[in-house]
């Protein structure tokens, strides 16, 4: 079965217009260990949220794993990964930060309790919350 994801990017820097324009993405650059654990259990196939940070603070779009996780080109390290993502779609609407955080639903949601992680799982009935936030 396949699993759901968060992922956040400024808007300025990467955002889902860009994903489209671009049609791939190599997701990279992500160096807090936590979120680097979730690019490793990325899946082919699985979809994720596309979450605009600081500026709009709102899910906007669906995004997929098209590649799963490969050395990231971007750390000299060597320690950390990346994947590969394809829009799928935009949401309806946006789901803001602020309705999510109001919604009792999603309480538990790791984005919320995890604010600062760029990468994150969403559970199936959060997942499932959102979309209907965003009128799917």
């Amino acid at each position: 079965m396949a699993s759901h994801w968060l992922v956040k990017s400024e808007p300025d820097t990467y955002s889902y217009a860009d994903l489209e324009r671009d049609g791939r993405t190599v997701w990279d650059g992500v160096r807090n260990f936590a979120a680097a654990s979730h690019l490793k259990s990325m899946k082919i196939g699985d979809q994720v949220f596309f979450y605009h940070s600081q500026e709009g603070k709102d899910v906007v779009a669906i995004a997929q794993v098209a590649r799963e996780a490969f050395p990231d080109a971007s750390d000299p390290t060597g320690k950390f990964v990346a994947v590969e993502l394809t829009p799928v779609r935009k949401l309806a609407k946006s789901v803001t930060l602020a309705d999510m955080k109001a919604n009792p639903a999603l309480a538990d949601m790791a984005m919320l309790r995890q604010g600062r992680l760029s990468v994150s799982p969403v559970s199936a009935a959060d997942w499932a919350t959102i979309l209907k936030m965003a009128g799917e």
